[in-house]
């Protein structure tokens, strides 16, 4: 079953929402597999199906590394990913699978973060780590780096990497990676051998926000990655939490900003444990100005709540739109808009596009 399921993950066009949708209407993953040709000739688009050579050479250079798959649906996969309807179908991981399910707390920040802010960073992740939570970061420069090494003081860390298990981001961080494997979890959703690019850094971080109850924001400058993650565990209904800065420092304006619209203001752990949820909030605490709250100027009123496909549908037309644009007019939670899309696009009547866009199919 391993080897099938590894292959549907890794096919080129099935995502994450398409996996999920996929093993529910077949049952499983070789009958998934075989239903692809007829629901490429739907859509007008084909998947590239990996030859089965090409993932068991995979599943041995993992082995080989020491490391395993963790399947969504497992009982190791992380439950709080779980929960996200886009949750990776496969994590690759070095070190303690088990580590994944327990309560766990994300600290991130500017990579040309302060000397300051490394050591609160540290400092943090020490003391909380010594509570219980597990401490989740993205390995980078910075903060990242600095809310590792606390925590493997005393208890322990995941690190969710941009690219592949086997190619550390950034290389001068493999040391610490190795420590990680050693005393907790590194982890990542891309296949070996993928370069860390830019469009993988938002995939990265809402791993590292989904994995977590809540996440501390350690200095960010405006339109940061950080704020990208902060963003994102608001949308999951994580909790955010900021450490103050001063003023005067640009890396510390985004973090200022996100306690000024609600984030919990943080000082010390103590500050953080009080006010950890033991599960993700139904709501989020607050929505940030940087998030979308109305149409832009002259765009259509909003319609009647939409009942199904046919009218999600008519509002998808022959022209590309952001699905983000889609969800402001139709009224439908996130998840049940994902599951209408998905719905559409393995009947063949959309096609999902980069940038998180949709079309309607020309068969559609």
């Amino acid at each position: 079953m391993t080897l099938p399921l590894l292959r549907l993950a890794r096919t080129e066009g099935v995502g994450p929402l398409t996996f999920r949708r996929l093993l529910d209407r077949h049952g499983d993953p070789d009958r998934a597999l075989a239903a692809l040709p007829g629901l490429a000739t739907r859509r007008n688009a084909p998947f590239a199906i990996p030859p089965e050579a090409a993932i068991r050479a995979e599943a041995k250079a993992l082995a080989k590394l020491g490391g395993r798959f963790v399947f969504l649906g497992e009982d190791l996969y992380p439950p709080l990913l779980a929960l996200l309807p886009d949750a990776p179908p496969v994590l690759a991981v070095l070190g303690d699978a088990g580590l994944l399910a327990a309560p766990a707390v994300a600290i991130v920040g500017a990579r040309n973060a302060s000397a300051a802010g490394r050591r609160i960073a540290e400092d943090l992740a020490e003391a909380l780590a010594a509570k219980g939570p597990t401490i989740v970061s993205g390995l980078a420069r910075g903060i990242d780096t600095a809310a590792h090494e606390g925590a493997l003081r005393t208890g322990g860390t995941i690190a969710v990497l941009p690219g592949g298990l086997d190619l550390p981001y950034p290389a001068e961080n493999a040391a610490l990676a190795a420590r990680i494997a050693e005393r907790g979890a590194v982890i990542a959703e891309s296949p070996l051998g993928t370069a860390p690019l830019n469009r993988h850094f938002p995939r990265r971080n809402r791993i590292v926000a989904g994995l977590s109850l809540g996440v501390l924001v350690v200095e960010a400058a405006h339109r940061s990655g950080t704020l990208i993650t902060a963003r994102l565990a608001l949308e999951q209904g994580r909790d955010v939490f900021a450490v103050p800065g001063s003023p005067l420092d640009p890396r510390c304006r985004g973090s200022n900003d996100l306690i000024r619209q609600g984030a919990h203001l943080v000082e010390s752990a103590e500050d953080v444990l009080d006010h950890l949820p033991e599960t993700p909030r139904a709501m989020p605490l607050f929505v940030p100005r940087t998030l979308p709250e109305a149409p832009p100027d002259g765009a259509p009123e909003l319609g009647p709540p939409l009942e199904g496909s046919a009218q999600l549908l008519e509002m998808i037309g022959l022209s590309p739109v952001s699905v983000d644009e889609v969800a402001r007019r139709c009224h439908l939670s996130p998840p049940e808009l994902q599951a209408l899309l998905t719905d559409l696009e393995l009947d063949g009547r959309v096609e999902m596009l980069p940038g998180h866009r949709v079309v309607r199919s020309a068969n559609g």
